[in-house]
């Protein structure tokens, strides 16, 4: 089970959470204005966040952490094939682990957190570890930008649109304030379920506006190309 990309290939068998339009909105969308040296990816995954980054940017060190030992395995292995393995390091941690004995600071910090809020469980604990917030909540996230966050860093996420109000609160008590939201659609007609999110430590008017991903069944729009071409082959 592979996903391949324009300039590297993603394994994914041994990952409870495929890779998904979320992962590569936010890889593509993340705002890259600072230039930086060191990024941070929390919940690494399969670590396409990572090596997204890895191709969009120049930055020096880019590290990621995972706490699934499996996604562990398969997110290093990932970063080893890639065209950017000098720069790319996985930690085998959880984040709360990895808070104990911060080594750097982060010019960007991203995550594409899990976050299936509602009681809907399954038997599969590793696919709901993946996908439900408590394993990662909104919370510890935040906290964690901004422990680890440079002076002049940038956090991004993806969240559930409806989510979007709670998460800029929680944020805006860590003095971290939105630099760009962009909220996502599936089609003209749908409704917003997902909001990107950009934030710093300077206090400012966001950019916001709105992306819609598809005008009917497979036809793109051209916005979603523009952002997304870098990455997907048939783009």
């Amino acid at each position: 089970m592979e996903f391949k990309f324009k300039q590297f290939t993603v394994n994914q068998d041994r990952c409870a959470m495929k890779i998904g339009t979320d992962a590569v909105l936010l890889g593509s969308w993340t705002p890259l204005i600072n230039n930086p040296y060191a990024i941070l990816d929390i919940g690494a995954g399969t670590g396409v966040l990572a090596l997204m980054l890895a191709q969009r940017s120049s930055a020096e060190q880019i590290d990621a952490i995972e706490i699934d030992d499996d996604a562990f395995e398969q997110a290093t292995e990932n970063f080893e094939a890639s065209p950017w393995n000098d720069r790319l390091f996985c930690f085998h941690a959880g984040l709360d682990e990895f808070m104990e004995e911060p080594e750097d600071e982060y010019d960007l910090i991203i995550s594409n957190p899990p976050f299936y809020t509602e009681d809907h469980k399954t038997s599969n604990t590793k696919r709901d570890l993946a996908r439900f917030e408590d394993a990662l909540p909104f919370e510890d996230l935040i906290e964690a930008a901004d422990l680890l966050l440079s002076e002049n860093g940038v956090f991004s996420i993806i969240i559930p649109y409806k989510e979007e109000n709670r998460f800029l609160t929680l944020a805006a008590s860590f003095e971290l304030y939105p630099l760009q939201i962009t909220r996502v659609k599936g089609t003209p007609t749908t409704e917003i379920k997902r909001s990107l999110l950009a934030f710093s430590r300077i206090q400012q008017t966001p950019l916001i506006d709105e992306l819609t991903i598809e005008i009917s069944r497979h036809e793109y729009t051209l916005e979603y190309i523009n952002l997304t071409q870098d990455f997907y082959l048939k783009m």
